[in-house]
């Protein structure tokens, strides 16, 4: 019996493993304008290599989206992909986050902990608004991105791991860089590879493809039968700017299906 659970829960791994894979593949990046022709061109040339990658753009353009698929599109997809904010903790929590710990290394650490870097070694760490990242933890980001070793909190051993890291932020870090508030020796390492996403405002024709795609999404989730959009509908979400880009767009299908009495929004 405990073979076949390991065996089952194996073939579980694999499965949601394939499942992510496909989710996050190049094809489900939806959108036929040039810029994310180009943009999916960038990831497929861009994903076979060790290189960091900094992704750029406004809150809701899809930089996670992207960084998921230089994951799932390159050799390192079959590890783990691991993301953490580096907006969301301060500078003690988010340090023992991405080195880990050891026991007794400050006030509740009753017992050594692997950080991000370490369990995602053989796979990509994702880190999310590094613009907000103090600085102190960006010296030590740099140290480990030149020599692919780590020390965590409260030990001496140095270890190495293999990872790939992939950045984003919505902040202008040149401008971060001049106001001192940023590194400029880090700002150089980690944007070996850019890709500035745009605003939905100025792929204005992906908006239908979009549009379809998430209520599709919606209706499928909600169990709802709704067979389109009326082009009056349409006329408005291709007028409006969506200062929160695709993830507002995301969100007013979202209602719109909730709230839809007929079968057209």
């Amino acid at each position: 019996n405990h073979v076949l659970d390991i065996s089952r829960q194996k073939r579980e791994i694999e499965n949601l493993r394939s499942d992510l894979q496909d989710n996050y593949s190049l094809s489900h990046m939806v959108g036929s304008s040039s810029e994310m022709e180009e943009i999916r061109n960038l990831i497929e040339r861009v994903s076979l290599s060790e290189s960091t990658v900094l992704v750029t753009g406004e809150s809701g353009t899809g930089k996670e989206l992207v960084c998921r698929a230089l994951h799932y599109s390159s050799d390192r997809s079959k590890n783990r992909f691991l993301d953490v904010n580096c907006a969301s903790l301060n500078e003690s929590l988010l340090e023992s986050e991405l080195f880990g710990h050891e026991k007794g290394a400050f006030t509740g650490a009753e017992q050594r902990r692997r950080g991000q870097f370490e369990q995602a070694d053989g796979g990509t760490l994702y880190l999310d608004e590094i613009g907000d990242m103090p600085m102190p933890t960006q010296t030590k980001i740099l140290r480990f991105l030149e020599d692919r070793t780590l020390t965590r909190v409260g030990g001496e051993e140095k270890i190495k791991v293999d990872v790939r890291v992939v950045c984003a932020t919505n902040q202008d870090l040149e401008k971060a860089v001049v106001e001192k508030t940023f590194r400029k020796d880090l700002y150089y390492r980690i944007n070996t590879i850019p890709i500035p996403l745009p605003p939905l405002r100025s792929r204005i024709t992906d908006i239908s493809e979009l549009t379809h795609h998430f209520l599709a999404r919606a209706c499928k989730r909600e169990k709802r039968r709704i067979d389109g959009i009326s082009s009056g509908a349409m006329k408005r979400l291709s007028e409006h700017s969506w200062p929160g880009n695709i993830r507002e767009l995301e969100h007013a299908m979202d209602r719109a299906v909730l709230m839809c009495e007929g079968t057209e929004i």
